[in-house]
């Protein structure tokens, strides 16, 4: 087959590709299977998903997404992408407290790999799981809530423990943000008064191409109705026309900016639903250091900054607050995120990880699951501290290795 996914780096290796029209037949196919996996939009830019047996599509499931009024939640088909989920929810006055940048990719591709959206007080969109409804190697379908033992280790599953099909999410009254962009930070700036960056907004974005003495632009996103941000900021000029991270990309692709005010699910994202998100040709990596050592972490990077930009797009630094979930990149520390979005030549940006990865090692820099990165297994087990945990958990749900493939063969077999 030719199924490959999004950025087109990873071709699937499966002898099927499946997609399954409800959950019984979701259970069928699982409980049949010798070997399987799940895919929800394809967004992942390492090996996760693939698999030489059946691949197992979400996007057919049906639309699911009832709100409880009563515990501020809703059940979402595992399947259903963040835009989707977003409008349906802010029509009903409901909101996430978070989104990620892309609101294209699905809710559970999302969750089981930890990924996130941004600000000081927002954990990834992981955390806001309050339930997940898991299809067993069996074929059962079974409910692990919040407050169960399992259930921090199978809200970010990585797909080792079994298909989420379905997830119920905590949600808040709907907000409305307001968006502005400066340009121009002085890096010295950026070191010396970091807290006071990523505290300038709900979050707070900041986007660097590795050359000069300056972070190219910090996009704030506030919540709506404080005080409009000064001209001047640390240094940096507040924005008078919208724009891209990627200074050469049109800025209609992105969400609204200038201050105007609107709807949390239309700015919390950086990238409109209805356009091709960041620049659509790319790969995508990211490392998460504990918070109070970012600027140390920054500085290492500054000794191969000219083999980072000789193959990058652009970088973007965001915060993240910790979490109890064990295969966050976030577990039990708040972190900032360093996020690169690369020119599409793999050999190339693959060298240049070795020398990231060599200078942030220090710093026990996590990486994001879904990205491309080539941590050797042994550090990687050393940099999550539940991983051994997470091992017999796995046996214990998946005994004959059903969800196994060569990801998770490399970095969860033991």
């Amino acid at each position: 087959m030719n199924a490959t996914n999004w950025a087109g780096n990873v071709t699937y290796r499966a002898a099927r590709v499946l997609r399954p029209s409800s959950v019984d037949d979701l259970r069928r196919v699982v409980a049949s299977g010798e070997r399987v996996r799940a895919v929800g939009t394809g967004h992942s830019f390492s090996a996760i998903a693939d698999t030489s047996g059946a691949l197992v599509s979400l996007a057919g499931l049906p639309s699911t997404m009832d709100i409880d009024v009563e515990r501020r939640t809703v059940t979402v088909a595992a399947g259903v992408r963040y835009a989707e989920l977003a409008g349906y929810l802010n029509a009903a006055g409901y909101a996430l407290r978070n989104l990620a940048s892309l609101p294209h990719i699905s809710v559970g591709g999302a969750c089981q790999t930890a990924t996130h959206g941004s600000g000081d007080g927002n954990g990834n969109l992981a955390t806001q799981v309050a339930a997940v409804y898991l299809v067993t190697a069996a074929g059962d379908l079974v409910t692990i809530s919040r407050g169960t033992a399992d259930f921090p280790a199978i809200v970010v599953g990585l797909g080792a423990v079994g298909i989420a099909a379905g997830l119920t999410l905590d949600v808040v009254p709907a907000f409305a943000i307001e968006q502005y962009a400066y340009h121009d930070l002085p890096r010295t700036e950026f070191d010396r008064r970091l807290d006071e960056v990523f505290g300038g907004g709900y979050s707070v974005s900041v986007f660097t191409d590795w050359t000069g003495n300056r972070m190219n632009q910090v996009w704030l996103k506030r919540l709506a109705g404080e005080h409009p941000p000064p001209r001047r900021w640390l240094g940096a000029t507040l924005a008078d026309r919208a724009c891209h991270p990627i200074a050469t990309m049109p800025a209609a692709t992105c969400t609204e900016q200038l201050g105007v005010s609107g709807p949390w699910h239309l700015r919390l994202p950086h990238f409109r639903p209805g356009h091709t998100p960041s620049s659509g040709r790319e790969l995508q990596t990211e490392y998460f250091v504990p918070r109070e050592r970012a600027v140390e972490a920054l500085a290492a990077l500054d000794e191969v900054r000219d083999r980072i930009a000789a193959v990058l797009q652009i970088s973007e630094i965001r915060t993240v607050a910790a979490d109890d979930l064990w295969l966050s990149p976030s577990y039990r520390r708040a972190s900032v995120a360093i996020h690169f979005t690369w020119v599409p030549d793999q050999p190339a940006v693959t060298r240049v990880l070795a020398a990231i990865e060599e200078r942030l090692a220090p710093f026990e820099a996590r990486p994001h699951w879904g990205k491309l990165f080539t941590i050797e297994p042994a550090a990687v087990c050393r940099l999550y501290p539940r991983l051994p945990d997470f091992r017999q958990l796995r046996h214990r749900y998946d005994p004959a290795g059903k969800f196994r493939n060569e990801f998770v063969d490399r970095y969860l077999a033991g």
